[in-house]
């Protein structure tokens, strides 16, 4: 199973953007030094007391002039709200600066007020996600290609540079709902997964099954790749395990309740996604509830087993791991507990 950190440039009352930047690159840099496997970044829009990290393709070109070994996966990138030859030559790019190190994780997002603040529909968001990932793909593998479209009309259109990887860097696609599992499936890709809006942990497994069904259903070869991005703090005891995540993990959980219920109103949002249900769940749970059902917190041996579990039981391939879930856990906690999860809790999945 592969191991990555999740990371989204947060920010909070008391620092400024600058700040942000510099602990957020230094975060990084610890994490390249102690072998972590993986950074993966977040895309974040109009949501100045949450991140900054709005132009992810950005900061992986840095890390990728600043690093040697890591690689870079971009979880994900919101495809609707860019064109896609412009994305198809910026991940090109960043991936000949890596030297192939660019793993290429996409996504709709699942706001419609972020659609909003761009003056794209989020009703046309699905559309929109397969056009751009069709155009992508063209741009990548064919020397010179045309496309017409529902939105987009390309005539003889020739990008450079090619990806560094052959024949592109690995898609894998951001799933936050019960109904993307199967369709995910039959595109064959991977998926990684955030259950924080809709899902418990120990809800996913009929989900997953949907998903590889739908997979092999479809023809395609190979094993299914399931990636999971969970909030993971470890400790050296229970009760730090316990009580140093509880202030920020709180705080995560009112704000998840607050934003799903704002966007139940929202256009586009399908009669299926009952987000006044899931805003209502959610501002029901309590600490210890969260503790059970949406992240792995504890000692090594505790998070060991527990992921062990996880893996056991829903076939996971890889975790992206979030060390400051909530935005508020001090940096040097954050770096005990990345130094925890790479010293004690990988190796025993290795």
């Amino acid at each position: 199973m592969k191991f990555g950190m999740f990371k989204e440039f947060p920010c909070h009352e008391g620092v400024t953007q600058e700040q942000v930047f510099e602990e957020s690159f230094a975060l990084v840099n610890s994490a390249e030094d102690m072998g972590v496997e993986e950074v993966w970044l977040a895309e974040y829009h109009f949501l100045p007391a949450r991140s900054v990290l709005s132009s992810p393709i950005t900061v992986a070109s840095a890390i990728a002039a600043l690093t040697k070994r890591i690689k870079i996966g971009l979880a994900v990138y919101v495809l609707p709200l860019s064109h896609p030859v412009r994305i198809a030559e910026e991940v090109a790019t960043v991936d000949h600066i890596s030297r192939g190190r660019v793993d290429f994780g996409i996504g709709r997002s699942t706001f419609p007020f972020i659609y909003d603040g761009f003056g794209v529909s989020f009703g046309e968001s699905r559309e929109r996600f397969q056009e751009c990932l069709d155009i992508i793909l063209k741009a990548w593998t064919m020397e010179r290609f045309s496309h017409e479209g529902k939105y987009y009309q390309l005539q003889d259109v020739c990008v450079a540079p090619k990806p560094y990887q052959k024949p592109h860097p690995r898609i894998s696609i951001g799933i936050t709902s019960a109904e993307t599992f199967q369709m995910v499936g039959r595109m064959g890709y991977p998926v990684l997964i955030n259950p924080s809006r809709v899902f418990t942990l120990s809800e996913l497994g009929p989900y997953i099954q949907q998903y590889r069904h739908a997979w092999y259903e479809a023809g395609h070869q190979g094993r299914p790749e399931v990636g999971l991005r969970v909030p993971v703090y470890v400790a050296k005891t229970a009760e730090r395990a316990y009580s140093e995540p509880q202030k920020s993990t709180t705080y995560a959980m009112g704000r998840i309740a607050d934003i799903v219920g704002s966007s139940a109103a929202q256009a586009g949002i399908s009669a299926a996604d009952d987000r006044r249900a899931q805003a209502q769940r959610l501002a029901s749970m309590t600490y210890d509830d969260w503790l059970r059902d949406k992240v792995v917190y504890g000692t090594p041996e505790a998070v060991v087993e527990r992921l062990g579990q996880l893996k056991e039981n829903l076939g996971l391939t890889e975790i992206i791991y979030e060390v400051n879930y909530g935005t508020l856990i001090p940096y040097e906690l954050q770096l005990n507990c990345m130094r925890l999860i790479t010293e004690r809790v990988v190796p025993e999945f290795k």
